[in-house]
């Protein structure tokens, strides 16, 4: 691998912002024969020269131009990276990397996460969907900020990480109008039979959502099971059975996929946690989708 001196690169770039070798020599306190003997070197490197004499002045080539280009790059990123871990503002917005389950709803995640956008502070996101596993093996090594999961790190993931409840919400049944109206008549009695659409097996409300049917006895017949949530609901959209999803949202999912509540299931919940390695949340992002989601969120689910 080739290694570019950044001593050389940074002479050549005050440079170009002084206007000149003499102005760079007087900023950097470092002799003219010095200075251009180090543009000399990363001309170099580069294979071409970067500055052209015209009259008493110097212009860049357009090689110069292009490592300039860079160079402002790199150095504006230098600076930013100082002030950073010094605490202090910088105008680069700060970037929340999250990872989310499949299984937690699309919906929900939205909700939580669009308040780290619509904050005064100047956050980004970079969200990734996968996998339990993948994601806290990329939070282990701190490729993610955090995870939102719908259920706890487990005692079987080799990753030291740390829960923090969000909120929970119960599940509601949805359904297409006409499947929506049939299943209400004699609920919850009309589910033995019908086809419902079920989350994976590693879901939390899946397993919750069993265990309510076993404790009443019914037998509905699951048609499809899926780990994306999303694809779940287009598959509900298209009348292929009832599903459940977290009543937090039930108003967005009745306009987005045109689907209807058939009933609520009090025994029946969904949470939510923000994963991270810290025990304390230390990232003003994650700071903040917690702190919202607990006060508003889920309150009264």
């Amino acid at each position: 691998m080739e290694w570019l001196n950044y001593h050389h690169l940074f002479y050549f770039w005050t440079v170009v912002r002084e206007g000149g070798i003499a102005a760079a020599s007087r900023t950097l306190h470092v002799g003219r024969p010095s200075i251009s003997a180090q543009i000399k070197s990363l001309e170099r490197f580069v294979g071409a020269p970067l500055f052209e004499r015209r009259g008493p002045s110097l212009e860049l080539t357009d090689t110069g131009r292009m490592v300039h280009a860079y160079a402002e790059e790199i150095f504006r990123a230098g600076r930013e990276l100082v002030d950073a871990v010094r605490g202090r503002p910088t105008d680069r917005p700060l970037v929340l990397r999250v990872g989310v389950t499949d299984s937690v709803s699309k919906l929900v995640a939205f909700r939580l996460l669009a308040p780290v956008l619509e904050g005064e502070a100047p956050f980004a996101l970079d969200c990734r969907e996968g996998a339990p596993d993948r994601l806290f093996a990329s939070l282990a090594v701190h490729e993610l900020d955090l995870v939102l999961s719908d259920v706890p790190i487990g005692p079987s993931v080799d990753v030291k990480a740390y829960d923090h409840f969000v909120g929970e919400s119960t599940a509601t049944l949805f359904a297409t109008p006409a499947l929506a109206k049939r299943l209400r008549r004699g609920f919850p009695g009309s589910l033995d039979g019908a086809p419902v659409l079920m989350p994976s097996r590693q879901s939390a409300v899946r397993r919750a959502f069993e265990q309510w049917l076993d404790e009443t006895g019914l037998r509905p017949t699951v048609v499809a099971t899926f780990e994306d949530s999303a694809l779940l609901k287009v598959f509900g959209h298209g009348g292929h059975g009832a599903f459940p999803a977290p009543t937090v949202v039930a108003d967005a999912i009745e306009r987005r996929y045109g689907v209807k509540r058939i009933a609520e299931l009090d025994d029946v919940r969904e949470r939510t946690y923000a994963i991270s390695v810290e025990r304390r949340i230390g990232h003003p992002a994650v700071a903040l989708l917690v702190e919202r989601a607990r006060q508003e969120l889920f309150v009264g689910s």
